[in-house]
């Protein structure tokens, strides 16, 4: 049956089932960081660890599929970013990257994180850059996943002037119900299935306002550039029919921090809810130099 044939209750049946499995196999925690809160998912174990960092349109829970597929030899948490989920937002009105990678390490550090692998997708991969910069000793490798360039250089600053007004306008004129209505038109390919469609929907249905615009101010207002290169080894993914940081952009960003690029076939920005077991694969594959049993401990 195709999409365009399920009744008009899919979506509903769909969400429950994929809340349930949520429930089951990624959980929910909070964290209190000094006087913050931090919501976040947490699974796994083993000798690696793996930080997962949403985009600006999702939440933890997009991961889910990642983590089911690195959980078996990895202890893995996503965390929910200021202002989204049930964490504290930011006190800044307008923040940058460094602002976010200051969140993330007080969380990783009350999370007992002492040495991880760090991936950002989307503007999650934009605030993973950051927190390389400044806290390169707590990583082992930086994990770029369709990374948001942002508009901060000059050459980019009208665009993220428009950029900025777009957003946030279809945000106060049209509610994030309808914003998340439109999601998986630009986050995912036109051959991703019904699931990935309504879980993209219902994770960008979840972001609040204050969250949402600290992080168009991040997105429209800072540069990854400034955080590259890296001091720590870095790999950059790319779904191949992404629309929203298309292969350009991100084999832009790979060679600003000399990193290797990977397309992932036939799927768009969210490539973590559309491929979750190709990306998972690649991650793994990218872990493997720190962590040689995981590849192996992943195919078998």
């Amino acid at each position: 049956m195709s999409a365009l044939d399920l009744p008009a209750n899919a979506d509903e049946t769909l969400l429950l089932k994929l809340r349930r499995r949520l429930r089951q196999c990624f959980p929910e925690r909070r964290l209190q960081v000094n006087d913050r809160v931090v919501a976040y998912r947490e699974c796994g174990g083993g000798d690696a660890t793996v930080v997962l960092l949403h985009g600006i349109g999702s939440t933890s829970a997009s991961w889910m599929e990642v983590a089911a597929a690195l959980a078996p030899y990895a202890r893995v948490l996503a965390w929910d970013a200021p202002g989204y989920g049930d964490t504290s937002p930011l006190p800044q009105a307008r923040p940058k990257a460094d602002d976010y990678a200051q969140a993330l390490e007080g969380f990783l550090k009350a999370a007992g994180v002492t040495r991880c692998a760090l991936v950002g997708h989307s503007l999650g991969g934009l605030m993973a850059a950051a927190h390389a910069r400044r806290h390169p000793q707590r990583l082992e490798r930086l994990l770029l996943v369709s990374p948001a360039q942002g508009y901060g250089a000059a050459d980019r600053r009208a665009d993220g002037a428009r950029i900025r007004g777009e957003r946030l306008r279809a945000l106060h004129a049209q509610g994030l119900a309808q914003v998340a209505d439109q999601a998986p038109a630009r986050l995912l390919s036109a051959s991703a299935d019904a699931a990935a469609r309504a879980w993209v929907r219902w994770n960008m249905a979840q972001l609040k306002e204050d969250g949402y615009s600290q992080a168009v101010e991040l997105l429209t207002g800072d540069d990854i550039a400034r955080y590259a290169p890296s001091p720590l080894p870095v790999t950059v993914f790319c779904g191949e029919r992404d629309l929203a940081t298309p292969p350009a952009d991100c084999q832009a960003v790979a060679a600003a921090f000399n990193a290797p690029f990977h397309l992932i076939p036939g799927c768009g920005h969210a490539c973590h809810v559309e491929a979750p077991a190709a990306l998972a694969d690649l991650l793994s594959a990218a872990l493997a130099p720190s962590h040689p049993h995981t590849k192996e401990a992943h195919h078998g």
